[in-house]
């Protein structure tokens, strides 16, 4: 018969759970390890990528029409023509709200501002919001969200004419 003190029990006890905590931070480790190193799966430019926006006659030129399902905007400007831009700022990826009086785009997160056309107004921003392809079929608007496209600036082809 041992007889086995507290201070030797609780010893044990004490390693034990160190043992128990280093083996769930090893495995812990381990599947950050391997998430990380695991392929991102790839969005394909399928049929559901393609956001229908509705027939052009919808569209008033100078207007703004969210479309949180597709996470864009679809600006139809002054001449007529249709632009889409990205929901996030390009600064950290915050939502970026349209501001219908003052006619520009206010990321709440760290004030950046955009204009109708998604250029920098106001920084931090570091470039103009993203946008995404328009095309035009039998008079009805199509977004193809499939990929985002980042730009520097402004540029009249990235519009899609009406």
């Amino acid at each position: 018969m041992t007889d086995k003190s507290p201070g030797e029990s609780r010893r044990n006890f004490l390693r034990k759970a160190w043992i128990a905590v280093g083996l769930l931070a090893l495995v812990e480790a381990v599947w950050i390890v391997l998430d990380f190193l695991r392929p991102r799966r790839t969005r394909t430019a399928d049929a559901a990528a393609v956001v229908v926006a509705g027939p052009i006659d919808r569209f008033e030129p100078g207007t703004v029409a969210a479309f949180p399902a597709g996470k864009f905007y679809l600006v139809r400007l002054e001449g007529g023509g249709f632009l889409a831009l990205a929901r996030e700022c390009t600064h950290l990826g915050c939502t970026v709200p349209w501001n219908p009086e003052e006619n520009r785009f206010v990321c709440p997160c760290h004030s950046s501002a955009f204009d109708i056309h998604g250029d920098v107004l106001d920084q931090p921003a570091p470039r103009a919001l993203d946008y995404y392809a328009v095309r035009i079929e039998n008079r009805i608007v199509k977004v193809d969200t499939s990929e985002r496209l980042e730009r520097s600036s402004f540029q009249p082809n990235q519009v899609a004419p009406a």
